[in-house]
């Protein structure tokens, strides 16, 4: 039996294979629940407390919906409603905090802030997006790919784009855990860490997974199962980086002979949201400034039947509501 209640959920190395399926598993039957209109307000008269000093859609949605469903109360504290690091320690905010409510969401920056809050806030605080680590969206998609192929174990996911941080980061994790081959395609530059990889091909080594790194787009794309990109420039970098990423990346745009080179039977995945048009304010003023109409993935992809990118973003809600259940005790 899996026991995860009052642990924090901060990245995927603290937690085995058996665990985290244990999360998928449980995120399937709450799915089912809510599909056929079955109650689950196991965790009522509680609340959660949801710090996001980098605003996102699916992130807040997600916690404040899943909540809703267990029964639970939600206060949202934006990057001006909170005090955390500014005229209060992150130390105190945790204790505060702590004091009033069962569970904590962070989603910002380091990821030494979400582990101090976790250490001084006296019950689970989750990690809704750090720049090194994205463990709730692990969960989604790991979900969404078992849903589509009925397994994880064997599966080969190749992530194209900048690898070096928060997705390429925890999809090598994951992969390694769960037994997928991971293979991250991209200029050297942007490869993931060699201190994680080294520490991923150990989980590797007992899980029969494998850790590629590339920078040849047909060998690295070659009959993988899934396909998998993120923006190339991440919320809170300076206008400076992109010039360098368009030029440096834009070989890695994950396009139909991309998808084509895959196999018929592999499937798109991307965390969102993606340029993949100019129908949003900063896609259209980078687009007209370094002349691109697209660019981590064509429109001809991104709305194409091997594109499950919706079906993964739903499930962000699914698999968030299994971490605050199994860490709550629900």
């Amino acid at each position: 039996m899996v026991n995860l209640r009052g642990r924090s959920f901060l990245t995927l190395k603290d937690f085995t294979a058996r665990e985290i399926i244990y999360l998928l598993d449980l995120a399937a039957e709450y799915k089912d629940k809510k599909k056929k209109g079955i109650a689950h307000d196991t965790l009522r008269g509680k609340n959660i407390a949801l710090i996001f000093e980098k605003t996102s859609t699916r992130t807040r949605c997600s916690f404040e919906v899943a909540a809703h469903d267990l029964g639970m109360g939600t206060t949202y504290l934006d990057p001006s409603g909170s005090q955390i690091g500014k005229k209060e320690s992150i130390a105190d905010t945790a204790r505060v905090l702590g004091r009033m409510f069962e569970g904590i969401e962070y989603r910002g920056f380091e990821q030494s802030i979400v582990e101090e809050l976790a250490k001084h806030a006296g019950v689970p605080v989750w990690n809704g997006l750090t720049n090194e680590y994205h463990p709730t969206q692990m969960l989604a998609d790991m979900l969404t790919i078992r849903e589509h192929f009925g397994h994880l174990e064997g599966i080969k996911l190749t992530y194209m784009g900048d690898a070096r941080y928060n997705m390429g980061n925890s999809l090598m994790i994951a992969c390694a855990k769960l037994g997928m081959h991971f293979t991250a395609c991209t200029s050297k530059e942007y490869f993931p860490d060699i201190t994680l990889v080294t520490q991923c091909m150990e989980y590797a080594k007992q899980s029969g997974a494998t850790i590629t790194l590339t920078e040849d787009v047909d060998a690295g794309t070659k009959g993988a199962n899934v396909i998998y990109t993120d923006v190339w420039v991440s919320m809170g970098e300076p206008e400076s980086v992109w010039a360098e990423r368009i030029r440096k990346l834009s070989p890695y745009k994950v396009t139909k002979d991309v998808m084509k080179n895959a196999g018929k039977n592999a499937i798109f995945l991307h965390c969102l949201p993606a340029f993949h048009d100019l129908k949003t304010k900063i896609g259209k003023e980078q687009g007209e400034k370094y002349n691109f109409t697209e660019l981590e993935v064509t429109d001809e992809v991104f709305e194409s039947k091997q594109s499950l990118v919706f079906d993964e973003a739903e499930n962000r809600m699914h698999t968030i509501k299994a971490v605050i259940a199994a860490t709550l005790g629900a």
